[in-house]
């Protein structure tokens, strides 16, 4: 049978209301039984302490008046049920307060030679002279500096049980009353924490089918209110990378629907002859292209997924940036001069020591650059610069070119995501290279931000760690 968290608490809550019961009964009673008796025995000492030294000049000074004397003892008898024996030092009863005209005409040095040299006794019986076991103190009473007899007190056990079932009883009674109560607590317990986990876990299976708009109750307090909201989070997040996905797919399958269809259409033109001879090369090119295209979009696919399993790992050297961007500014020459774009570069110094991966660094400039001169007018500037400011240097990359809109400026992170003035001025473009650049800037805990105006330009500024000599 499946365990539920009710069912444990109702196999908890019988376990517990069983041991305190059996507790309460076995090991509860003997410590009951042994309150008392001492309680009891405290009592015995001290009356006949009050015996003794009230009685103590004239209670042995002759052979006559014990009757007179017994009868003093009956009040102690009657109403603490506490049986005063006066015996000589010879060991004779003399006197007895439960047989105030007839005492015991008995020595007991002949029943129990060491009785009287005891000082406590429990379970008296003395060979039948008592009627139950008894619980019994012996005093020596000395007077003068010599023995004159002794006071022997003896309560009932079976009052030291009565006692303990009294009280044992009244605490049964009070177990009774609180045994509902103890069930009150744990269904309030089950309410607080069963029925709240309940939802949470309904939430989760609808989470986990794709019902993302579930609505996950609030309500609680605690630890489950924590867990509520964090499930809930969880399925926005679950939501968004859902949506994240499906446009991801759409997005991919555009990007490589384009130019599969352009390769595949105009490699059977080729076959077929309906492109000439003459023309054949020009369409190659395209092809060419087109595959080019193909392989950048993949190679920016693996880069990305990459990062996302942290696999991309970081050679970490001390380089100088200023030399890594004027490598990579060297490299679009021929971009510059067919649009007439003039590369600015602005250095702190003549020299600037970063400590990052140089590889990375530089296809995080290359892609920087190239979107810059893609967006930029013809006879326009491009301006990048260093900028040392404590432990960081920032680099800078700013084009005079069209702007991001304003709506655009939060999404241009996003993976495939181009603008429509992108997809209308460059056709090649896979949309991956900013979310490479801002990946690799975070992998090196850094930071990549952009500001921009449409119509005006955009500068994207990105910040490293500059090497401490």
């Amino acid at each position: 049978m499946k365990k539920t968290l009710w069912s444990r608490l109702i196999i908890c809550y019988l376990i517990s209301t069983v041991t305190v019961f059996v507790l309460l009964n076995t090991y509860g009673m003997s410590l009951l039984k042994e309150r008392i008796k001492k309680d009891q025995v405290n009592l015995l000492y001290k009356e006949a302490s009050l015996i003794a030294n009230s009685y103590r000049g004239n209670i042995f000074e002759g052979n006559g008046g014990f009757d007179d004397l017994a009868l003093r003892f009956t009040s102690i008898d009657n109403y603490l049920n506490i049986r005063v024996w006066i015996v000589s030092r010879n060991g004779q009863i003399v006197a007895d307060s439960s047989n105030v005209s007839n005492p015991p005409d008995i020595n007991l040095y002949d029943i129990d030679p060491d009785f009287l040299s005891k000082n406590l006794s429990e379970n008296t019986i003395l060979g039948g002279l008592l009627s139950e076991p008894m619980l019994s103190v012996i005093h020596r009473v000395d007077y003068n500096f010599q023995l004159r007899g002794f006071i022997v007190l003896h309560s009932p056990m079976s009052e030291i049980d009565s006692k303990a079932n009294l009280y044992l009883d009244v605490a049964n009674i009070c177990f009774l009353l609180f045994f509902p109560l103890l069930l009150i607590i744990f269904v309030y317990i089950y309410n607080i924490t069963v029925r709240p986990l309940k939802n949470s876990i309904k939430a989760a299976k609808e989470y986990s089918s794709g019902n993302y708009d579930y609505k996950l109750s609030t309500r609680g307090s605690g630890e489950f209110l924590e867990l509520n909201a964090a499930l809930t989070y969880m399925a926005q997040e679950l939501s968004k990378l859902d949506d994240y996905q499906k446009k991801f797919v759409a997005n991919i399958s555009h990007d490589f629907r384009s130019p599969l269809t352009s390769i595949k259409g105009y490699a059977e033109a080729i076959m077929d002859g309906t492109i000439p001879a003459d023309m054949q090369a020009k369409y190659l090119n395209i092809i060419i292209d087109e595959t080019e295209r193909l392989n950048k979009l993949t190679s920016g696919l693996l880069e990305l997924n990459r990062f996302d399993t942290r696999s991309a790992l970081l050679d970490i050297v001390s380089f100088d940036i200023n030399q890594v961007i004027k490598k990579t500014a060297a490299s679009f020459e021929g971009a510059c001069r067919n649009k007439k774009i003039t590369l600015n570069l602005v250095f702190a110094a003549e020299e600037t020591y970063v400590d990052a991966d140089m590889g990375k660094i530089q296809q995080v400039l290359y892609n920087l650059i190239d979107n810059a001169i893609k967006f930029s007018h013809n006879n326009s500037q491009i301006r990048v610069s260093t900028e040392e400011k404590g432990d960081k240097v920032f680099v800078s990359v700013k084009d005079y070119g069209i702007g991001i809109p304003k709506d655009a400026v939060k999404k241009i992170w996003d993976r495939f995501y181009k603008t429509d003035a992108s997809r209308g001025r460059d056709k090649k473009g896979t949309g991956l290279g900013l979310s490479i650049a801002k990946e690799i800037i975070q992998a090196h805990n850094e930071n990549i931000n952009v500001i921009s105006t449409e119509g005006v330009g955009s500068e994207f500024i990105f910040s490293l760690k500059r090497t401490v000599e």
